[in-house]
């Protein structure tokens, strides 16, 4: 992926109270315009997949200075709705994810992310390679696939929180 110099990538038009606006543009969905739509709480979701090999590795949520971030130096950078904090993928485990591409969809509310891991290679907290460890069966059971941990969570974040075994 090629990085932005300095200054704003997006430009001061598209911040969070722009959603309805874009809406009106008529090359949103056919033009080579960048107009990312966030949603009324100044994000929009980012699917980061395995440029590799096309697994889904996980879903978060950026709002336009992660997103900026993101664009200007590589790395994957997020808005934790929860903790309401910028953070960059990785900042803690080490598991740093390097964009190669990033994609947007149809009508520029979702973000694509096909990125290369490094450090262990997992995406998730939990220690796995993806956050999308456990399949759905019919009457609501978790069956745990995919569920080999690539780091131990306990030494990592030096906490028990996400070092729950299945």
């Amino acid at each position: 992926m090629t990085c932005a110099g300095s200054g704003s990538v997006l430009g001061d038009e598209w911040d969070s109270a722009s959603a309805e606006a874009n809406q009106a543009i008529p090359d949103l969905e056919e033009g080579h315009a960048f107009m990312p739509r966030f949603g009324p709480d100044g994000t929009l979701p980012a699917i980061a997949v395995s440029a590799k090999a096309g697994d889904v590795l996980m879903l978060a949520y950026m709002n336009k200075e992660a997103l900026e971030l993101t664009l200007k130096t590589g790395e994957a950078h997020f808005w934790s709705r929860s903790k309401k904090r910028l953070w960059k993928k990785g900042e803690e485990s080490g598991n740093t994810m390097h964009v190669v591409e990033l994609r947007t969809d149809c009508d520029q509310d979702t973000l694509l992310l096909k990125v290369e891991m490094k450090g262990t290679g997992a995406a998730c907290h939990t220690g796995r390679l993806s956050c999308f460890y456990r399949a759905v069966e019919p009457g609501g059971h978790l069956r745990f696939v995919d569920a080999e941990r690539l780091f131990d969570p306990v030494e990592t974040y030096g906490h028990a929180k996400a070092a729950r075994e299945p």
